[in-house]
């Protein structure tokens, strides 16, 4: 029986976006350490990893990778961590195979930094075979695509398809048995310039491991936030914290509306905070209603009412003395 713990598994996290379409949060914070539900993106991955003993995790870090690789050893001094460069931004399965001299002798679990996948890991670990996350969606036209054979087994991923083979959208969460074959599959994929719209997609790669006989079988997720977007970001704040429903600190001079995560570094007073409101260490609300926000670390509302909305790290909200 396949070990349930994670003692012999590599994980792969790309973290090397831009972020461009969470600026201006972006242009001086990794997108991957923006706050949702109570902590960075990254943290939710990291805790959900170490949760099941994984320890050692390769990063594939670029734009602004300093201050991952800070966080990283301050918040995780413990984590087996290695740091890779993508160095030009060329796509998710480029991202994979700048990583994959750091491949272990075990399995390779992959995951997407801008993605929060909440799965039951341990059974995902027990399987024999190689996995990939799916869930169904309305239109699979936006995703990566899996197709099954009639026995249940992935045959064929394709990428954001017109006319899609299924509803089952690959979700960023992949188990590879084979590590050598991955890689093997990776540097082919490079060698013969197997580009889509000028990036190299993962699942191009494990469509070439699935024509070499790899065996991969669907695993269902049934929570996936993506944090992509300013919107997303907000949703995925919003479910987390309903899913999560985090104990709400007693404040003596505050009103706080559950669900919220509130950091006990930050300071509330006289204001009503949540329901689905994030506030990260440093931050300062006075005088205040605050509700469906994420409010991050440093950042201070006074004297407003703030809705549907982020507020970047060490910003200002209400009044100006």
């Amino acid at each position: 029986m396949t070990d349930r713990t994670g003692g012999n598994v590599t994980a792969i996290i790309p973290v090397a976006g831009l972020g461009t379409r969470l600026r201006p949060h972006t242009l001086t914070r990794p997108k991957v350490l923006l706050h949702v539900a109570g902590k960075p993106i990254l943290a939710h991955i990291l805790d959900e990893l170490t949760a099941v003993g994984i320890h050692r995790v390769v990063l594939v870090v670029g734009y602004l990778g300093d201050q991952v690789r800070e966080w990283v050893g301050q918040r995780y001094p413990d984590l087996e961590a290695a740091f890779v460069d993508q160095g030009d931004p060329l796509g998710n399965g480029h991202a994979v195979y700048v990583a994959r001299e750091h491949f272990g002798v075990g399995p390779v679990l992959i995951l997407f930094g801008d993605t929060i996948v909440r799965a039951h890991l341990p059974d995902l670990l027990a399987r024999a075979e190689s996995a990939a996350g799916v869930k169904v969606v309305d239109d699979p036209r936006r995703f990566g695509v899996a197709e099954l054979d009639a026995p249940g087994y992935v045959i064929r991923l394709v990428e954001k398809p017109e006319v899609p083979p299924s509803n089952l959208a690959v979700i960023g969460l992949y188990l590879i048995r084979n590590a050598p074959l991955l890689r093997e599959s990776l540097e082919r994929m490079v060698r013969e310039n197997r580009q889509q719209r000028g990036e190299y997609w993962l699942v191009d790669a494990l469509q070439l491991m699935l024509d070499a006989g790899e065996r991969m079988r669907p695993f269902a997720i049934t929570h996936w936030y993506d944090c992509g977007t300013i919107e997303a970001l907000l949703r995925a704040n919003r479910e987390l914290l309903t899913l999560d429903d985090p104990p709400a600190p007693l404040l003596p001079d505050a009103v706080l509306v559950p669900p919220v995560a509130v950091s006990p570094e930050a300071q509330v007073t006289r204001s009503v905070v949540g329901p689905y409101v994030s506030v990260g260490p440093g931050a300062r609300i006075s005088g205040a209603v605050v509700r469906d926000s994420i409010v991050h670390p440093g950042a201070t509302i006074e004297e407003a009412v703030v809705t549907g909305t982020v507020v970047g790290e060490g910003a200002r909200i209400g009044s100006v003395s």
